[in-house]
């Protein structure tokens, strides 16, 4: 069983680092109190939990954090894969943070400013961050970087791929996904719904993806955006990217869009992702366009 413990100064970003954890498959706790730490652990052994991440720090109240080392300790003693991990950023960055947010610090008393309660925090978690087992400085790191710092260390690096793709068709004229990461465009082909024999189906009977995928500029379009999905994946995938949302729309979502995301997902999964499909507004009935 592995242990995280993820502790740190208020402000420092535990709680984003707690959910990108979760996203690489650890079961993980904001706000653990120090002193409940050992109890959930027997709890987690029991329960078959293989991977947890709790984040313990001052909101639990302080008297705990002179224990929390021995805490490692005897865990580690019983065999667990116990590590701590702070995160850490300067006081500047910690009091404009707390401004942002318009919430106090923690620590702060009545007339107390945020810098006076920072830097008590600093004093009080100062043996912690020194028997750190890592340390991550998020003063100048964005989200992402801090995704990626997090993957580098905890990732699980025995699956070629983490990233998931979903590609999803959808009509513009219902408005496009606001799930999507990706979206493309493909109200420049030829429309079967101008043809009558192939108003009344969907993208998903031959005919009308035999139809769509006739022409070159299609297959020129397809192949170009393989290439680009072939550069883009592995890349979203070191930035610890865990899912993918590439949407194709057309005018109204039940022909070409359907088509198209229908041969880009086969396209992604002979790249050796796992992709899904979900053709949202194929099934509509509003036959005013294609």
């Amino acid at each position: 069983m592995e242990i995280l413990i993820v502790t740190g100064l208020s402000g420092a970003g535990k709680s984003r680092a707690a959910k990108f954890l979760e996203d690489m498959g650890y079961y993980t706790v904001d706000n653990m109190p120090a002193q409940l730490i050992e109890r959930f652990a027997a709890f987690c052994a029991e329960s078959g939990f293989t991977r947890t991440a709790l984040v313990s720090d001052i909101r639990g109240g302080s008297a705990g954090f002179p224990s929390l080392l021995e805490t490692v300790g005897r865990l580690r003693a019983r065999g667990v894969n116990c590590r701590l991990l702070f995160l850490a950023a300067s006081r500047e960055t910690i009091i404009s943070r707390h401004k942002e947010t318009r919430r106090p610090h923690p620590l702060q008393r009545d007339g107390d400013s945020i810098e006076d309660a920072a830097r008590r925090e600093e004093e009080l978690l100062r043996p912690l961050r020194e028997q750190a087992d890592f340390v991550i400085d998020t003063t100048r790191l964005p989200a992402s970087k801090l995704n990626s710092e997090l993957y580098a260390l905890f990732g699980d690096k025995t699956r070629e791929h983490r990233l998931t793709v979903s590609v999803v068709s959808f009509g513009y004229k219902h408005g496009i996904p606001p799930e999507a990461d990706l979206v493309f465009d493909v109200r420049f082909m030829p429309n079967p719904f101008y043809l009558p024999e192939l108003r009344d189906k969907t993208g998903m009977d031959a005919p009308v993806r035999d139809y769509v995928l006739s022409f070159d500029q299609t297959r020129e379009f397809l192949d170009k955006l393989e290439e680009l999905l072939r550069f883009l994946l592995p890349r979203y995938t070191e930035e610890g990217k865990t899912m993918l949302v590439v949407a194709v729309g057309c005018t109204g979502g039940r022909h070409r869009s359907v088509a198209i995301a229908r041969e880009l997902a086969e396209r992604i999964a002979k790249l050796g992702y796992p992709v899904s499909e979900n053709h949202r507004d194929m099934t509509r009935r509003d036959m005013t366009h294609g």
